[in-house]
């Protein structure tokens, strides 16, 4: 998609909704830095793996002054679970099925597996700046090592 927003360009402000109910956009973290980081879905081995090292790495991301939130289309009730059974230290929260923030940013793509079409989450993350802008964009993410080559990132901002 050529469309989809890229570095230097702002955030789109679309609202999420948190574990909690509440809604959140990405224009609530202004001020500081955010990593808006993208996954397929709660509880499998990719995205447990991804949230747990973004998790063990939120202090040191905290002590850089650098936000990080979690996404997927899983609904709120399901981030609670998740968070709960890991034990994670990250923020989630849910992107909306249609017209969310990945649909703005071109990453709810259709895939292929086992011959089966279907729509889903390109895992990528985003830095993004105190003003709100991308500086730096990892597509199709390989998990190993992913969250300490964003914290490294991060620091340097």
């Amino acid at each position: 998609m050529s469309n989809r927003p890229d570095i230097g360009d702002l955030v789109p402000d679309i609202a999420l909704e948190t574990p909690g109910g509440a809604s959140v956009k990405p224009s609530a973290y202004r001020g500081k830095p955010l990593v808006l980081f993208f996954y397929p879905k709660d509880d499998t081995p990719g995205c447990t793996t991804e949230n747990k090292d973004f998790s063990a790495l939120a202090g040191d991301f905290a002590k850089a002054g650098v936000a990080l939130l979690g996404v997927s289309k899983d609904a709120p009730a399901r981030h609670q679970k998740f968070i709960a059974k890991h034990d994670l230290a990250v923020s989630l929260a849910s992107d909306p099925i249609v017209d969310g923030l990945a649909d703005a940013l071109g990453i709810w793509v259709e895939k292929n597996m086992y011959g089966r079409t279907y729509m889903g989450m390109e895992r990528t993350t985003y830095l993004v700046d105190a003003e709100g802008r991308i500086v730096r964009v990892w597509r199709k993410v390989k998990v190993k090592d992913h969250a300490a080559q964003v914290l490294e990132a991060a620091r340097a901002l």
